[in-house]
């Protein structure tokens, strides 16, 4: 028996009286839509069974159960508030705002951009997982990549160096750097207050290695093209502290103002070798456009 609990406005409601798959249901009961017209409604999660949109074609329906055709306009359950730059099995590339962290800490687990990935994941399947490969500072927007298995995590972790050819970063600066163009190359050592400085090699110590050229100066700032060889905490903005020039915004490690309200870094290029496919890869994020303000 067919139940169309429809009312008149609202979004096409039918309920389960026998158990059933998704896409036979959907074609024996919405009317003047074609088969291709159904399968896109559930390509673009516009198909919800018992609120919740599903996309996969042979989802179980049991008796009981609620199915409805949202708007198009609706908002997408699965949606994140911010853009995916890459997705396939293997790997989930974003673009991470400023001001969000990229893992919990002891004071925020859920606000996070891993958090938030998790659940887009899981919206589409409820075993799906992300596991981190790198990180981002709370403050720092830009490419942020996880994996979607424990062996892609694997291969990334053991050969790090070998699949990265390139992470690349754009900051603005106080003061304009000289040369315009160099390569800074340090041990970091971190503080019992988890701040970081360059000082000898010996225990704890870490290599560093950071590349910058001027790309553009003006008002007191540079924008600067930075690429780093080793992923040490704060690297950039120690190096650019001991430089003479802070990064613009960072009052951590020395800035003295402050122009567009965030720290002025931003991760906008990941270059990589696809440890499944060999085919080479590269990701940009396009530098916040409040960076330009720092110029006017």
């Amino acid at each position: 028996m067919k139940h169309n609990n429809q009312h008149r406005g609202e979004a096409p409601v039918y309920t389960v009286s026998e158990p059933a798959t998704l896409l036979p249901f959907l074609l024996e009961r919405v009317k003047g839509k074609s088969r291709n017209n159904v399968k896109s409604l559930l390509s673009r999660r516009l198909v919800a069974v018992d609120g919740v949109p599903v996309s996969q074609f042979d989802t179980p329906l049991s008796p009981g159960q609620k199915v409805s055709i949202l708007p198009a306009s609706a908002p997408k359950a699965d949606a994140l508030p911010f853009p995916i730059l890459y997705e396939d099995e293997h790997l989930i590339v974003v673009n991470k705002p400023a001001k969000l962290l990229s893992v919990a800490n002891d004071k925020e687990k859920n606000r996070t951009a891993y958090h938030m990935v998790t659940d887009y994941v899981k919206s589409k399947r409820v075993d799906n997982r992300i596991f981190i490969l790198h990180r981002l500072d709370r403050d720092t927007s830009g490419v942020l990549m996880f994996a979607r298995d424990a062996e892609t995590k694997e291969l990334f972790q053991s050969k790090w160096n070998e699949i990265i050819t390139r992470r690349g970063y754009l900051a603005v600066v106080e003061g304009v750097p000289k040369p315009d163009r160099d390569t800074i190359r340090s041990w970091l050592v971190e503080t019992d207050t988890h701040l970081s400085f360059s000082g000898a090699p010996g225990k704890g110590a870490k290599e560093a290695i950071t590349s910058y050229e001027v790309k553009k100066s003006g008002g007191g700032y540079a924008l600067l093209d930075i690429s780093i060889e080793t992923g040490r905490k704060n690297q950039i903005r120690v190096h650019m502290k001991e430089l003479g020039c802070p990064v613009a915004g960072d009052k951590q490690y020395g800035a003295k103002t402050n122009p567009i309200g965030r720290l002025c870094l931003h991760a906008n290029e990941l270059s990589f070798t696809h440890p499944a496919t060999g085919e080479q890869i590269t990701f940009k994020a396009k530098m916040p456009r409040d960076f330009n303000r720092v110029f006017r």
